[in-house]
């Protein structure tokens, strides 16, 4: 800030100076005195220069007529790649549900093309109005034993490191990696410390002692808690805790939201697809879900806004406040947060859920042509077993936890499996598409539902290789080769016959249409996954999917190196012992 800029903040403070933005007659929600309370606020240079009951003229008046005015809400952990559409999408559809700063992790793209996909997102992020603060990502890939296209070590983050657009290191979801004082994970650890910066993180039913050897990196935050148990033991040991509220996740810990423990709350949506933002909304549709729950509506809005300034070291934003940024975000009520009107840095930037900027798209060029698969073959798909007692991955359809089970299945006289429609387990690959090594990794999916032909997606969480689900060996090599074919993207085949796909030119994670050209034709894919291949109705047939190969979430993945056992943290066989 130059003098000049302090001096005209200091003066239109005074009311020497008339204010570039003023909105009288609000609700002015105070998340740092917990009131609310009716008033004006003033804007000058993209700051709030004057708020409470002093007028104000401006050169911009906006009567609110006694409608609520709060923080702009700000997303602790969001990964953009998972909404399949690029950054200057994603900003167009959730600027207008009352967010204005999101913190995302880019681990997604830096898992198919390293610094190349850091640099691409960085320019995308400049093409928004959202203000998009990056994660360095951690874990690149997610574990050592896994297959990605890049490796990140603490070398090379330097380079991008001092960036200011980075806050600190992206989920660690290495856990092992630094209870063990892995050499690589303490690198990354002290070279975030050495630029001052955060580490946020991913524990998933790590406890006790464990959890201490890991908190004692300076760990932030957890959005990986399930019981209140994990919560309540997170926050008394000094974590924030990230309660996540997806496309696909859902966790039930708001009951575990109290008045002594509220302020180390925050709330996230984490993978959160267009559908689901267009008709449902982001922050502003959790908000509604907290209140419908029973919690304070202040009391979420904090969870959204002040909670996360603090967590995260965003000092500039998160309240009402004098000389923070403009971020305002206007609702008719606080029950079902109806968003009328967003300020960006004091600019308007939606109104009645309408973007109002352009939307001008970055260059993807550097980023196209990611797939790259070597000897495929259909026989390739032959799962030839020694037992017919095997380990399954069982689904759990409430979210991306899986289970460990054991089942009897059917095998041909050569004792190759055989997909029995009277049993819902099918066969489940992991090809290799980054150095075109040649890796396939096979196993088997209960609870999906799958009862006819084949769906293929160039999104498996985290290393993105081409994950496919089908009855047959010919379908699944049919929906893969469309899939390359498409150089990224998702796929249906039935009898032979593609009948839907969507191209993802993107690093084949993001598609480059809008989010409404999207939506409509995963709306298209996900009734034809239910209709006509029989995937159950409870399952969501992409995201779901895609969860399927990270080791890194309990209890059993598939890789492209085969079957994980996170309990074991360890590679184990498909045939299971008998007992």
């Amino acid at each position: 800030m130059t003098k000049a800029e302090l001096k005209i903040l200091i003066d239109t403070a005074a009311g020497r100076l008339p204010a570039e933005l003023v909105i009288k007659n609000c609700q002015i929600v105070n998340v740092l005195s917990g009131d609310i309370y009716a008033g004006n606020v003033a804007v000058a240079n993209g700051k709030i220069v004057g708020m409470g009951a002093e007028d104000y003229d401006g050169a911009v008046v906006v009567d609110a007529d006694g409608k609520f005015l709060a923080p702009g809400f700000i997303d602790p952990h969001i990964h953009i790649e998972s909404s399949y559409i690029s950054p200057e999408q994603f900003g167009r559809i959730v600027v207008p549900c009352g967010t204005t700063s999101v913190i995302a992790d880019p681990h997604e793209i830096a898992n198919v093309c390293g610094l190349r996909g850091l640099r691409y997102m960085l320019d995308a992020a400049t093409k928004t109005k959202l203000n998009i603060i990056y994660a360095m990502p951690s874990c690149v890939p997610a574990v050592s034993f896994d297959d990605s296209g890049a490796v990140l070590e603490a070398e090379d983050m330097c380079e991008l490191f001092s960036d200011e657009n980075f806050f600190g290191l992206g989920e660690f979801m290495n856990v092992p990696a630094i209870v063990h004082a892995d050499d690589s994970a303490l690198n990354k650890i002290l070279l975030a410390k050495k630029f001052g910066k955060l580490i946020d993180g991913h524990a998933p039913k790590v406890a006790g002692k464990f959890l201490n050897a890991y908190m004692c990196a300076e760990i932030v935050g957890d959005h990986e808690c399930r019981t209140l148990d994990e919560m309540h033991e997170r926050i008394a040991k000094g974590m924030y805790v990230l309660i996540r509220e997806g496309s696909a996740c859902h966790e039930p810990l708001i009951g575990g939201v109290t008045s002594a423990n509220s302020r180390r709350v925050l709330i996230c949506s984490d993978d959160r697809q267009p559908k689901t933002t267009l008709e449902l909304g982001h922050l502003d549709n959790n908000l509604k879900l907290c209140v419908e729950m029973g919690l304070d509506p202040l009391t979420a809005i904090q969870m959204v806004t002040i909670n996360v300034a603090e967590a995260f070291r965003l000092f500039d934003r998160g309240a009402i406040k004098i000389g923070a940024r403009a971020d305002l975000v206007l609702l008719d009520d606080l029950k079902n947060f109806h968003v009328d009107k967003v300020w960006i840095g004091g600019e308007l930037v939606a109104r009645d859920g309408q973007y109002l900027p352009a939307t001008i798209p970055a260059d993807i060029s550097d980023v196209r042509g990611s797939v790259k698969v070597k000897n495929f073959t259909a026989d390739r798909l032959n799962l030839h077993l020694s037992s017919n007692r095997v380990n399954v991955i069982k689904l759990n359809a409430e979210g991306i936890l899986t289970e460990k089970i054991v089942a009897d299945v059917q095998l041909d006289e050569t004792g190759n499996f055989v997909f029995d429609a009277a049993q819902d387990i099918c066969k489940v690959a992991v090809i290799e598409r980054h150095h075109e090594t040649g890796k396939i990794g096979l196993g088997l999916l209960g609870g999906y539902g799958i009862k006819r032909g084949a769906i293929a997606v160039s999104v498996a969480h985290d290393s993105h290789n081409i994950i496919a689900a089908g009855v047959s060996d010919d379908e699944i090599f049919s929906a893969v080769n469309e899939i390359i074919k498409l150089e990224g993207g998702m796929v249906l085949v039935r009898g032979g016959e593609v009948i839907a796909s969507i191209p993802l030119p993107i690093a084949g994670l993001m598609s480059d249409l809008s989010g409404e050209e999207l939506r409509d034709k995963l709306d298209d894919l996900h009734d034809k996954a239910h209709a006509e291949l029989g995937i159950n109705a409870d399952v969501e047939p992409v995201m779901t999917l895609t969860f399927m190969s990270l080791p890194v979430i309990p209890e059993i993945k598939l890789t492209t190196r085969g079957l994980f056992d996170y309990a074991k943290f360890d590679f184990i066989p498909i045939e299971a012992q008998r007992s």
